[in-house]
């Protein structure tokens, strides 16, 4: 049984996060989405890319739609897209936290990573949404294969590549000086 200790470790560590973090982020949206209004992360998120898309020259607001979990972005005059709860990218970013947790290293190490990592992960997101925008704006012939393939491959290609500097970089440094 001893063996299989950082597998069990591992697991726990992860699965715990998750069903935590999965938790928490339910009883979040169980104030809002059953009374059809957008949760405060999502108008945040829809916002922020507005100004994203305004700095970049196209005059853009987001607003809420009356009756609806969530927000229509406005481009240039016309409804881009709308910004919904799987738009804020929080599910992904837990399950981000969950692995970068399951290989803690120590507190102040993995605390700074997973601050750092949803940083940029967020930033990511923000410029996904953007660009998904102005692709639904002006080349909406390419919106849905954007929307379904290509930017979650992105998003997802980011939270791979965290990960993959967290082990290589973090992890695998802290454990060759603790095997000392």
């Amino acid at each position: 049984m001893k063996e299989f200790k950082p597998l069990l470790l591992f697991l726990a560590r992860f699965l715990g996060t998750y069903l935590i973090l999965s938790f928490l982020y339910k009883l979040y949206l169980d104030q809002y989405l059953p009374h059809n209004i957008p949760d405060p992360f999502t108008v945040f998120t829809s916002d922020v890319s507005a100004i994203g898309l305004n700095k970049c020259g196209f005059f853009s607001f987001s607003n809420v739609a009356i009756n609806q979990p969530w927000m229509r972005l406005v481009v240039d005059g016309q409804v881009a897209s709308i910004v919904n709860e799987g738009c804020n990218a929080i599910s992904i970013l837990i399950i981000f936290v969950s692995f970068i947790v399951a290989f803690y290293t120590n507190f102040k190490q993995t605390f700074l990573f997973i601050i750092t990592g949803l940083a940029a992960l967020f930033v990511m997101n923000i410029s996904r949404i953007m660009l998904l925008n102005y692709i639904f704006r002006y080349h909406d012939e390419y919106g849905k294969i954007a929307h379904d393939y290509l930017f979650p491959a992105l998003i997802y290609g980011s939270i791979v590549i965290l990960w993959i500097v967290w082990i290589k970089f973090f992890v695998t440094k802290y454990n060759k000086q603790n095997a000392k």
